[in-house]
């Protein structure tokens, strides 16, 4: 790599490190401003809610300590990569991330996927038939999806696919029991995805396919195409070559930005489904109180959202060689 390209990479990783930071910064302060603490949620579940008692479990807790030390310590954790102790729990926050982010991943990578290719596709067939049969149903089609709130659209398809068809299971992410492993571990996994992702994904198929439609219409009338179909290209070469690489670009685009969303969705997703997922337990968390679980997992949803813009850029630049990564 050359000094200016580590000097780039230098930078853009101190830019990634200064953002996550405010991040962490402004969710500490502004869950520290609603009221209670874990404290009197644990002291009410053991039915001694005394002054005294939540005095002394605030006191084993840290929490009696002024704001601004409270904050002190969170960010030294936070730059130690300690993300403290789940009270909750009763066991690490680190540990309690890492055992449910590959459940999140999973699910945020195949919703993702699906949408993006799926509405990609749509979109693409649509613009290139502008004003056909085809193009009107899948306009439609996004725009009732789009129209349509997540849970409702979870609950027609449990009970379309799980409930009247027996063909999904309800919820979970594992056969309980089962003891599977290996292929037919995944099988299983797989089996158990396919209504969460479909439900979180469907939303952002119509968002994409819209968003192609557009973009195809807007790259068919370029000067590059029309020179590409004078010197009598095969269209499907132009197709391939000339208008979907560049009418992807404002869709990876939107991908970018669209994560955290993706990761907003997930809360709902996970907790209809019972998928076992960060969202899930950030749920848990906030009706519980858990503040320190709950920042870890607002922490480490907003690093992968920035770890993701850094790959859409890379693929960004990719898609148009125009475009250097700075």
């Amino acid at each position: 790599m050359t000094g200016a390209g580590l000097r780039r990479w230098s930078r853009r990783t101190l830019d990634m490190i200064v953002v996550v930071l405010g991040i962490a910064t402004i969710n500490f302060f502004l869950l520290h401003l609603a009221p209670g603490d874990a404290a009197q949620v644990l002291a009410g579940e053991a039915g001694s809610a005394t002054p005294e008692y939540i005095a002394t479990l605030r006191a084993q807790f840290g929490l009696d300590r002024p704001l601004w030390s409270q904050f002190l310590s969170y960010l030294g954790n936070v730059l130690t990569f300690d993300l403290g102790w789940s009270f909750r729990h009763g066991m690490s926050v680190g540990r309690l991330i890492l055992d449910r982010l590959p459940a999140t991943l999973l699910l945020m990578g195949a919703s993702v996927g699906f949408a993006a290719l799926a509405g990609s596709a749509l979109g693409a067939l649509a613009g290139r038939r502008a004003g056909s049969l085809a193009d009107t149903a899948v306009s439609t089609v996004a725009l009732l999806f789009y129209a349509t709130p997540t849970f409702w659209v979870g609950l027609v398809l449990t009970v379309i696919f799980s409930v009247w068809l027996d063909w999904l299971p309800v919820g979970g992410m594992t056969t309980i029991g089962a003891g599977f492993s290996g292929a037919a571990y995944a099988l299983d996994v797989a089996h158990h995805l396919v209504l969460p992702a479909a439900t979180l994904g469907l939303f952002y198929v119509a968002v994409y396919a819209r968003l192609m439609r557009a973009s195809v219409i807007d790259v068919q009338g370029r000067d590059y195409v029309r020179t590409a179909v004078a010197k009598g290209l095969r269209s499907h070469r132009i197709l391939r070559r000339h208008v979907l690489r560049n009418a992807l670009l404002p869709v990876v685009t939107m991908l970018g930005v669209q994560i955290g969303s993706v990761l907003g969705g997930a809360v709902l997703v996970e907790t209809v489904f019972s998928w076992p997922g960060l969202g899930r337990l950030a749920f848990e968390a906030l009706f519980q109180r858990d503040l320190n679980l709950l920042l870890g997992v607002l922490l480490c949803s907003s690093v992968v959202v920035v770890v993701v813009n850094l790959v859409v850029d890379l693929a960004y630049a990719a898609l148009d060689p125009r475009i250097e990564v700075a």
